[in-house]
């Protein structure tokens, strides 16, 4: 698997914090990773997550992970997001991790907008087309 070309891309340095006692990265750690990322992407597109809970929450509701290769504290990793679905209220991202050209974790999520209720609610239109552009082509 590669990343389309339309990803949204980060690179992080695998630190102390993020390693158990054999140094290599902790399996919740890159959950925290992946976090932060989507965190980071919807900042980038003008939607920071704080916005989102002032009136509800994005909250994800479904992961799929691998973990093809371990690994280690000092690490570069290279973190590429795409939008697979949006769908009226719920979206799939992808992630991909990789170092050396090589896959270190596969990740899928489906996140749903909730309003402050609990209940899912629409993507308002400005922040579906915010996220069209990181959107996996039909071709990729």
């Amino acid at each position: 698997m590669s990343a389309p070309a339309c990803a949204f891309r980060r690179d992080a340095k695998v630190m102390f914090k993020h390693c158990d006692p054999a140094e290599l990265v902790f399996f919740p750690r890159f959950f925290e990773l992946m976090n932060d990322l989507v965190e980071e992407f919807f900042d980038a597109i003008g939607y920071p997550f704080e916005a989102f809970h002032r009136e509800g929450a994005i909250p994800t509701v479904q992961v799929e992970a691998g973990f093809p290769k371990p690994s280690r504290y000092g690490d570069r990793l290279q973190f590429s997001l795409w939008i697979e679905t949006i769908g009226r209220t719920s979206s799939t991202i992808r992630i991909l991790t990789e170092s050396d050209g090589e896959t270190r974790m596969s990740y899928r999520a489906t996140m749903v907008l909730v309003g402050d209720d609990g209940r899912p609610k629409g993507f308002p239109d400005a922040l579906r087309q915010a996220m069209m552009p990181y959107m996996e082509s039909e071709d990729a």
